[in-house]
């Protein structure tokens, strides 16, 4: 019997040892039959009654001779597994298609069907195809479901081959996997505009000057229709064509989400967990601004960024957004816990430049990791903090005063610095804590006469 993976790739099976591979295929009910074929062998030979000699030799050929034809059997099968979508949130539930086809000249018997599945997305499901004709193909399904983000291995697929009396079982195992990718959930975020984006939008969009002064003029060559007045001569002399400035460029406004992964940062583990939040928080943040047209970063407290476009780690301008958001969904379905014990690291990327808006996802700051954190704020265009802190994340809702309360001395230190800091109390929403950052940054706003909406 020879089989096929996913995409039609060919299966691993086994010729040697035929004999030995098909007595060790035998059933329960094949065993019991040898068994019971032998005893009645040797009970024929001890009482001397030839007949039961006969119905012992039948009982214990019978299932040998069930594997033998099993086991010599050819079939060809071509399997294939489609994942419906390939990319799901957790939570939600994804469907697996598997189709069969039989590719031999010849109808197959009973087989069936088992997919190896991991236990954190169900049940491990089986089928049972009865009968497959020459040039046939049967296609089934089965959902899969879990609450816990990750990339999950799907397959390789398993037959098993019975005889028409159940006495023997082969098994034959593709040679492919899939995977499936939970990605943390997505909330959609109000269109607010935090201090330090709205630089980003309309008529407000920052502009990069080709022409900072007539000796630091970027020419290029004259296209029809240019305005003639944008004519630069002194190019056009050197080069020795019509050379006209080049038009303002606009910038896509930047949008860095810092998630802090530090293992010494979050307590308890599962899908409520506090750092289960903030990554899907991380997620959703970066979403939300990829629609709105940002060039966006996820930072860590490792300093490494995902995914990168060009030197500076940004995705969003020069590839889709789709894409981008893609792969930074898978990203956070596999992260994990790092081993650090401090935030430099992300500083140290952080004030290479200009960030533009930055919203950090933080777990437990104590005073030095806390000073850390607000020396980012002096480069950037505007800073949002959401803190995890365990004691007040491990309290029971209704135990806390306000979703919106801070906790304590760590946010006082943040908020100085120029941060709008919130604290993030178990089962808090954060399209509301979104909400939240932005009327905090329109208060002080208007409490400072700053910059408006």
């Amino acid at each position: 019997m020879t089989t096929a993976g996913t995409g039609h790739a060919e299966a691993d099976r086994d010729e040697k040892g035929g004999i030995r591979t098909a007595l060790a295929g035998l059933t329960t009910r094949g065993r019991s039959f040898l068994a019971a074929g032998v005893a009645a062998a040797v009970c024929s030979y001890v009482l001397g009654q030839s007949d039961l000699l006969r119905v012992g030799l039948l009982l214990a050929v019978l299932p040998l001779v069930c594997a033998t034809i099993l086991y010599r059997t050819r079939y060809r099968v071509a399997g294939s597994r489609r994942l419906s979508p390939a990319r799901v949130p957790a939570g939600s539930e994804a469907r697996v298609h598997l189709r069969m086809d039989n590719v031999s000249r010849l109808p197959t018997g009973l087989l069936m069907l088992q997919d190896r599945v991991p236990y954190v997305l169900g049940p491990r499901p089986r089928f049972v195809l009865d009968r497959v004709e020459a040039g046939g193909r049967r296609e089934v399904s089965y959902r899969v479901r879990s609450d816990l983000r990750g990339r999950y291995p799907l397959g390789p697929l398993q037959l098993r081959l019975t005889d028409p009396f159940g006495m023997c079982e082969l098994t034959r195992s593709f040679s492919t996997s899939d995977n499936l990718t939970v990605i943390p959930r997505v909330e959609p975020l109000a269109p607010v505009r935090l201090s330090g984006e709205a630089r980003g939008y309309g008529d407000g969009r920052q502009r990069s000057l080709a022409l900072a002064g007539e000796d630091d003029v970027i020419p290029r060559g004259y296209r029809h229709g240019d305005d003639l007045r944008r004519v630069h001569w002194r190019s056009t002399a050197r080069y020795g064509e019509l050379m006209v400035r080049r038009e303002e460029q606009p910038q896509r406004a930047r949008c860095t989400v810092l998630l802090d992964t530090r293992g010494i940062a979050f307590q308890g583990a599962g899908p409520d967990a506090a750092f289960e939040w903030a990554v899907a928080g991380a997620a959703s943040v970066l979403v939300h601004m990829l629609e709105r047209g940002f060039s966006v970063r996820l930072l860590t407290d490792t300093g490494s960024a995902v995914p990168g476009e060009g030197g500076d780690g940004f995705a969003g301008a020069s590839q889709g957004s789709a894409d981008a958001a893609g792969l930074m969904m898978d990203t956070l379905a596999v992260i994990d816990h790092s081993d650090g014990e401090g935030l430099s690291r992300a500083y140290d990327v952080l004030r290479g430049g200009n960030e533009g808006l930055l919203v950090a996802f933080l777990g437990d700051l104590d005073e030095e990791q806390a000073a850390v954190v607000a020396r980012m704020r002096q480069r950037g265009g505007g800073a949002v903090a959401f803190v995890l802190d365990s004691e007040t994340w491990m309290r029971e809702p209704s135990d806390v005063p306000g979703p919106l309360d801070g906790s304590g001395e760590r946010l006082r230190m943040l908020r100085e610095a120029g941060w709008t800091t919130l604290g993030v109390p178990r089962g808090a929403s954060l399209d509301d804590l979104w909400r939240q950052a932005d009327r905090e940054r329109r208060g002080v706003a208007a409490a400072g006469g700053g910059e408006g909406p």
